[in-house]
């Protein structure tokens, strides 16, 4: 299972940063997953915040540009999610997915982030 990792509690415009690390698994395929990052706020639907592929061609959710950085090593099977300027309504829980050239996915256990203003 996926293991995401790095949340926390901070104030408003404060920073945080959550790791996934793949499974062993997927470790000798982990370059040709997808990897993302959604999350989940209170009472509201799971939501896309960050995805990126294969080629490192990266997409962000519009709330989150600007402020939100995907990355991937692919030789430590990890990726991150650096969040910066950290505002109230990013609190949810976040989740680290996979997906396969089959389409496949996976999704990690959730990584709780609180911002408090």
């Amino acid at each position: 299972q996926l293991q995401a990792s790095g949340g926390g509690s901070v104030q408003a415009g404060g920073s945080l940063r959550l790791s996934c690390k793949a499974p062993r698994a997927i470790f000798s395929v982990f370059n040709v997953y997808s990897m993302s990052w959604y999350r989940q706020p209170p009472g509201k639907q799971r939501e896309l915040v960050a995805l990126i592929t294969t080629d490192y061609t990266k997409t962000y959710a519009d709330s989150v540009k600007g402020r939100f950085t995907i990355s991937r090593n692919n030789s430590r099977k990890t990726v991150w999610l650096e969040m910066n300027s950290l505002k109230p309504e990013d609190t949810a829980i976040y989740y680290c997915y996979s997906q396969d050239t089959t389409g496949a996915g996976s999704w990690g256990q959730g990584t709780q982030v609180t911002v408090s203003s």
